[in-house]
């Protein structure tokens, strides 16, 4: 049936074809009207999705709090009485050298660390700026949804509102979607990142992490955005990892700097360095077996190891400057994996690579005086 369905379109095509085209001619311009047809079609669907979840959204903002409205006029702002904070201005940021990649007190290039830390101390959530990049635009939802959300938190822990969180389990598909769309925009972003920032993107990151390291909403994103949260961190590793531009280190410093403000979640923290213990391992052995055999290792890889070394030594420090050693005394595989063996590879590569197996033995003494607690 579908060789005699094949034989008559191709019939039809041939005696419906123009003079002056060849079959093949027009056969290609009938597959190109199609296909923009249904790329009409796609784009119309994508457009009512959106609007849907807008709505969706909406609802569910107004069933955790009937009193929080997201019109100007009656605006949490209003409540609050308070002038809104003025974002931080990276204009003056210049485009990567590729060098400076160590200004610690700024935290990262994109700032994203300082205004997380100023966002704590205020009630109010930052305004989201106008955005122009399609990428800006496609986050735009998500992130009014989650600051929103942030700000009905800060509201009813002030008194100021009464607020019903247990709503969110009742629609996950909404707080899923939310989340993973951002998710998503910011992994696009980091694959491709233009400097200077725009505010948007850093409140976009801001956002995110307020909510996975608030105590009453954390929760509630965890069992419901676990898995796509764990996708996020691969990603954002292998972003570090596959990046062979020349100019990259910039990129790599910010990818690093959001993975290690989605560490100060406990839950992920502890699945992070799991993951990173893994890939610092299986580097150390490939390397090993290289030296030992003479043949040529990936200097890029090499070179891009090292940011997953720094968030690994700064993930586990920051765990014992928080006294919090108990929670990082787990006996995972990966940490039995990473501690197996290990000072025979430092040994054997400590020669011709004492700044990888510095970085190797700093980290196995974190993980063992942890341990000893």
């Amino acid at each position: 049936y579908l060789k005699i369905s094949k034989l008559a379109l191709a019939f039809a095509i041939i005696h419906s074809k123009p003079p002056g085209k060849s079959s093949k001619e027009y056969t290609e311009h009938l597959a190109k009207t199609v296909s923009e047809q249904d790329f009409g079609w796609k784009w119309k669907v994508e457009v009512l999705e959106a609007e849907v979840l807008r709505l969706r959204q909406e609802l569910l903002l107004n069933r955790i709090c009937p009193r929080f409205r997201l019109e100007n006029n009656t605006s949490a702002e209003s409540l609050l009485n308070r002038e809104s904070i003025n974002p931080t201005s990276y204009s003056s940021q210049l485009e990567d050298s590729g060098c400076d990649v160590s200004n610690d007190s700024a935290f990262d290039s994109l700032g994203i660390a300082s205004d997380f830390h100023q966002s704590e101390h205020n009630v109010r959530v930052p305004p989201l700026n106008l955005c122009h990049s399609s990428k800006e635009r496609s986050l735009t939802a998500p992130v009014q949804f989650l600051q929103h959300l942030l700000e009905i938190r800060k509201l009813s822990e002030g008194g100021i509102l009464q607020a019903d969180f247990s709503e969110l389990e009742n629609d996950s598909f909404t707080i899923c979607n939310s989340v993973s769309q951002l998710l998503d925009g910011l992994t696009v972003f980091y694959n491709n990142p233009k400097f200077p920032v725009s505010n948007f993107l850093t409140e976009a990151v801001c956002a995110l992490v307020s909510l996975i390291t608030d105590p009453k909403l954390s929760n509630h994103v965890l069992k419901k955005c676990f898995k796509k949260l764990e996708e996020f961190k691969k990603n954002l590793i292998q972003i570090i990892l596959r990046n062979s531009s020349v100019n990259r280190f910039q990129a790599l410093h910010s990818v690093s700097q959001t993975l290690i403000l989605l560490g100060k979640n406990n839950v992920l923290r502890n699945s992070l360095i799991s993951l990173l213990l893994s890939e610092v391992r299986q580097f150390a052995e490939q390397l090993l077996q290289a030296h030992q055999v003479q043949s040529v290792y990936d200097i890029t890889q090499y070179e891009n190891i090292f940011p997953l070394c720094m968030i690994l030594e700064q993930l586990l420090q920051n765990e014992t400057e928080e006294s919090n050693i108990s929670s990082l005394d787990y006996e995972g595989e990966e940490k039995i994996k990473f501690l197996k063996n290990l000072d025979q590879i430092i040994l054997h590569l400590s020669e011709e690579f004492p700044l990888f197996s510095l970085y190797l033995w700093r980290v196995s003494v974190l993980l063992n005086s942890a341990q000893m607690q």
